[in-house]
């Protein structure tokens, strides 16, 4: 389906996202470090290799449960790095502040940049500030962009997947994205949902030094799960498959993601890692990321398998049956990140 004008599912990291990315920016701006979509941008430096990448935040509301769009704004730009298996080095910060913004939010936003900076072993090191008008934005929208070290000698990728593959979600699902949604409808339950915002540049260091059968990483943000298995599938061309009774939810977030309606595996997560792993290797890279305080409800949940025909996501329910997980369209959870 065409559009003619942006809609707020362009935003939500499913079908119309990667439509807008496709059929409109990469056809003008591809390029061979832009072209592979990876969370970060893989560059050669003379003899060395940096990882290179940005991302804007727009979260409402601006505080929640677990975190706060200044930690967030860090977390995820440090994240991006680190599954693209780099060390984050430093951070850019740009501050959209619409007029009316009070000083005391601006501060306790910029104390958590700081906090989160200190917690990643990142400096911020240039930025911007620019004010619009009241009306013009939403109070406040941040940009980081971020450079880490790329260790010679490590080669990740969708291209490394293999048929046989295991994979692994670092933790429980959703629990971002149902603590957003619940405080943005002001919606309580007796279990308070939390957001899992969390640096994941420490656990994955481990899991690369411990596991070099490891293929490929990516943090399920925007789409959940559901779109980062559709996109292994599409790039690879192999099918995935899951077991539901594996994958990792909580009681509470289950029981919001129920009743609002949404699919947990399309929700959004900011401090989880999906890893494909060499199955030889995956019972030692689970016990690695349950040996780390940010997994310690690590699952296999899953494999990579040969495709008979066009290649699919297919999730195998608690009793036995069988439904293909598909892109999500992407209008389900807008401004969550």
């Amino acid at each position: 389906m065409k559009h003619d004008k942006i809609l707020m599912a362009h935003g939500g990291g499913g079908q119309l996202t990667d439509s807008l990315i496709h059929d409109h920016i990469l056809s003008r701006l591809g390029n061979e470090a832009l072209s592979p979509l990876g969370d970060s941008a893989l560059l050669s430096v003379g003899r060395e290799k940096i990882c290179f990448s940005t991302d804007s935040f727009v979260v409402k509301p601006l505080f929640f449960n677990g975190g706060d769009i200044g930690k967030l704004a860090v977390c995820g730009t440090v994240n991006d790095l680190a599954v693209a298996g780099a060390m984050p080095m430093a951070l850019s910060l740009a501050l959209i502040m619409e007029e009316g913004l009070e000083i005391a939010v601006l501060d306790r936003v910029l104390e958590s940049i700081a906090a989160t900076a200190k917690a990643c072993g990142v400096s911020v090191v240039t930025g911007d500030t620019k004010t619009v008008e009241k009306g013009a934005a939403d109070k406040l929208f941040i940009n980081t962009a971020g450079i880490g070290l790329y260790p010679s000698g490590l080669n990740l990728g969708m291209d490394q997947i293999k048929a046989g593959d295991r994979i692994l979600i670092s933790g429980t699902i959703g629990d971002h994205g149902m603590t957003i949604m619940s405080e943005r409808e002001e919606i309580r339950f007796q279990s308070p949902l939390a957001s899992d915002c969390a640096p994941l540049n420490g656990l994955i260091q481990g899991l690369l030094d411990q596991c070099p059968g490891i293929r490929f990483m990516r943090d399920p943000t925007r789409g959940g799960v559901a779109a980062t298995l559709n996109e292994i599938s599409r790039a690879t061309g192999l099918n995935v498959a899951i077991q539901e009774d594996a994958v990792p939810v909580t009681l509470t977030v289950r029981a919001a993601a129920d009743m609002l309606g949404f699919d947990v595996l399309n929700i959004a997560n900011e401090g989880k890692v999906v890893i494909v792993v060499d199955q030889a290797e995956a019972g030692a890279c689970l016990k690695a990321c349950q040996d780390h305080a940010l997994g310690r409800q690590a699952s296999i949940i899953g494999q990579v398998v040969k495709a008979d025909s066009a290649p699919v996501v297919e999730l195998v329910t608690k009793i036995g049956g069988k439904r293909i997980v598909q892109m999500p369209y992407g209008r389900e959870l807008p401004r969550i990140c």
